[in-house]
């Protein structure tokens, strides 16, 4: 690749994650309890995360190359399968991993788009896995020869789309699959290579099921429906032998089943209820509620503990005795704006995204303080160098501080930009904020005990401000803006010392802690270094190969400088070189925003699917 510096390939060295904060909660069933009862396993972008129970260790499976749409364990706990998305027409793989040696064993591909839903066998003979409404079939998979036996369409033609598996619990050539309007048991025959559908009965009623629950014996097997009710149908006759609740059925759907040993039924609904019922008369007997649509129900053990995953990317765990939820893991569920460290420290930082700003303790990586202001978005945020505030710019064209460690809120300023405020940055001295807004304009503030002044509006940019950096000494200040020009302001004079223009959507700009340099880049994905001086190139690196770079960061002392942009890789550069020295993989949405926590212990990188990444920081200060 002609420009791109640096030994690329097998030469650079992986930067080493150390942590993740993220959770996608928007698939069904994606959280899973490891039947060793110690790890839960669940999907987030490309990756599959591996989580002790107890302990806060990690273990990533990178293999998948688009978002993992569905995960299965087999029971025996020793084979993982995960099925992703892909772009339409192309075929989309089924990865087989080996969770003792977290390693992949093979790619399963046949069908295009999209897999929907992926099942084990009870003895690990099989893996069913069933293709997404473009595709349609469902097949059968050897996981001794790791090849497909046989296929078939999933469901009748006058039926709707099948959506959800089940194997038998004792059978390994038996299996339920149901979506819209269809039930059906399989039966595998494996001499004459193929499988069986036998369509289920349920007379008058008609269903779009959610979610299928197997009898431990396989006598019947329960589905949940998107009306709010369970069917119940019997194995041997495929009729249904009964269904409920008749009056008051769950709002939003059932979206996930657990049968407990004492035939009685754990129900989680798309409103965010997770009941206890009776298995006969489906009463209720306990239920709570929990934030977000509930969309997997898993069970550790025998049942005396299960977990739920929310689509507000929460986990809870409850005590079956108790019937309480504790919130074990939080983390955002929509794109991550910015991140900021306050300053001396690196134990906590914050970040900000659509509706709310976290502050989180790095070294266990847990959330401490949620402040959520409802459909509005934050673009970004900073700490007071005094730690007394944090200043957050919202869409709706509002400054808003907050105390960091209860979130009251502590001042607004109305007005500050029309078409919002989209960048912010405090001086070091703690007595004014610039912002920049969606308009272009930049705008300085004077703060003081209990009043906030506009001091002077910087009419330049002719497009939304995207990044502000402020000098130590307080009186200059840098700002990029998406019109592809960066502006030297002196905010003293309130005056324009210099501009740089270049054919980019500036993204991210720093300067170099000498402060005679700063360097710029956005969606020309070139890294440029500029005289502070006079506004010349110094220079010009090719960031990326593909996409834009949104973030850079700089180290304390400027030997360093950090980046992460559309192709979801954390790049280490020698600043004086102008190389690639580390490389991250791990993303799997588009980096938004990334620093170097004070001190250079970590950098975090924070991207577009609500991931927050910690990388150990390579080179020793």
């Amino acid at each position: 690749m002609a420009g791109e510096p640096g030994p690329q390939g097998d030469a650079l060295c992986e930067l080493e994650l150390q942590a993740v904060i993220g959770f996608n909660g928007h698939i069904p069933s994606g959280l899973i309890c490891h039947p060793d009862r110690e790890h839960f396993i669940y999907p987030l972008g490309c990756t599959i995360i591996i989580q002790g129970l107890n302990n806060n260790t990690q273990a990533f499976l990178h293999g998948h190359t688009n978002n993992v749409s569905c995960v299965a364990v087999s029971r025996s706990g020793c084979y993982v399968a995960s099925g992703q998305v892909t772009f339409m027409g192309f075929k989309a793989d089924i990865i087989l991993w080996d969770y003792k040696k977290r390693e992949l064993l093979a790619r399963l591909s046949l069908h295009k788009g999209k897999i929907e839903k992926l099942a084990f066998s009870p003895n690990d003979l099989y893996l069913v896995s069933l293709g997404g409404q473009d595709d349609g079939s469902v097949v059968v998979w050897s996981i001794a020869k790791r090849d497909p036996i046989c296929g078939s369409p999933a469901s009748a033609r006058s039926a709707g789309n099948a959506t959800v598996l089940a194997f038998s619990n004792c059978r390994d050539e038996v299996f339920v699959s149901a979506g819209n309007g269809t039930i059906r048991v399989w039966e595998l025959d494996l001499p004459n290579r193929k499988i069986r559908p036998t369509e289920c009965q349920t007379g008058q009623l008609k269903r779009v099921i959610t979610c299928i629950m197997m009898a431990e014996d396989d006598s019947y097997f329960y589905v949940g429906t998107s009306s709010g009710d369970i069917l119940k149908l019997y194995m041997k006759s495929k009729l249904m032998s009964d269904y409920g609740p008749v009056k008051e059925k769950f709002s939003l759907g059932v979206t996930a089943l657990l049968l407990l040993k004492t035939g009685d039924l754990v129900v989680s609904t798309g409103g965010g209820i997770v009941a206890l019922c009776k298995g006969s008369n489906y009463k209720l007997i306990k239920k709570i509620q929990v934030q977000g649509g509930v969309t997997s129900l898993t069970l550790r053990g025998q049942g005396h503990q299960f977990f739920v995953g929310t689509e507000e990317s929460q986990i809870y765990r409850l005590n079956y005795n108790e019937f309480k939820e504790e919130l074990i893991a939080t983390c955002h569920n929509e794109a991550i704006h910015d991140i900021i460290f306050p300053s001396g420290t690196s134990d906590l930082f914050a970040t900000c995204s659509k509706n709310d700003i976290r502050v989180w303790y790095t070294p266990e990586n847990k959330e401490l303080l949620r402040i959520t202001i409802p459909n509005m978005t934050c673009h970004a945020i900073d700490f007071m160098s005094d730690g007394k505030s944090i200043i957050s710019a919202w869409n709706d064209g509002k400054i808003r501080a907050f105390t960091p460690e209860t979130g009251r809120l502590m001042y607004v300023i109305d007005h500050a930009h029309s078409m919002g405020v989209t960048a912010i940055a405090a001086t070091s001295d703690c007595k004014r904020i610039i912002s920049g807004g969606g308009e272009g304009q930049v705008r300085v503030w004077e703060i003081g005990q209990n009043t906030r002044k506009l001091e002077e509006v910087l009419k330049e940019h002719i497009s939304a401000v995207s990044c502000i950096k402020i000098k130590k000494n307080n009186r200059e200040c840098v700002t990029a803006s998406i019109d592809g020009t960066c502006i030297i302001w002196d905010i003293v004079r309130f005056m324009r010392n210099q501009m740089i223009l270049a054919n980019t959507l500036f993204q991210c700009v720093c300067y170099h802690p000498e402060e005679f340099q700063i360097i710029t880049s956005g969606t020309d994905r070139k890294i440029g270094y500029w005289e502070i001086f006079d506004g010349s190139a110094i220079r010009n690196l090719e960031g990326s190969l593909t996409g834009s770079i949104n973030g850079m960061d700089i180290t304390s002392d400027g030997t360093y400088f950090v980046t992460g942009g559309d192709d979801h890789l954390v790049k280490v550069w020698d600043y004086n070189e102008g190389e690639v020295t580390h490389v991250g993989m791990g993303h799997s949405g588009s980096i938004t925003r990334l620093r170097i926590c004070p001190g250079n212990k970590y950098i975090v990188s924070v991207s577009a699917d609500g991931a927050i990444l910690r990388w150990k920081y390579p080179h020793s200060s």
